[in-house]
């Protein structure tokens, strides 16, 4: 059994410059534990595989296409591949968000 405590996963270096924590990664799926400051958001960019993000913590804004909504704990959020999408910050809070990426990706990322 591996267990994995995500306030404790050292951040992993992205483009992004937030702080992303690797919590699973087999050759089938990846789980990333994203933290955003307030004021902090991602790049705009294009996952070349399905993802799911669930909202653990604080309340951000989340686009994926041309469509913008205010989320907050406890919601899971649909993104198709190939969809650009991003997340953004505006709150006094921090924002924490797991990112599940099925199946693994082969591709990178691209940022827009």
């Amino acid at each position: 059994m591996k267990i994995v405590h995500a306030k404790k996963v050292p951040s992993v270096e992205n483009p992004h410059k937030v702080q992303v924590g690797k919590l699973y990664d087999t050759e089938h799926a990846q789980v990333m534990h994203i933290t955003l400051e307030p004021g902090q958001s991602l790049k705009r960019h294009i996952t070349p595989v399905d993802v799911f993000f669930y909202v653990l913590e604080g309340t951000g804004i989340v686009e994926i296409g041309d469509v913008k909504q205010e989320v907050g704990p406890d919601t899971l959020i649909d993104s198709p591949a190939r969809i650009p999408h991003c997340w953004y910050n505006e709150s006094a809070s921090i924002v924490r968000i797991l990112v599940v990426k099925v199946p693994r990706p082969t591709e990178t990322t691209r940022i827009l």
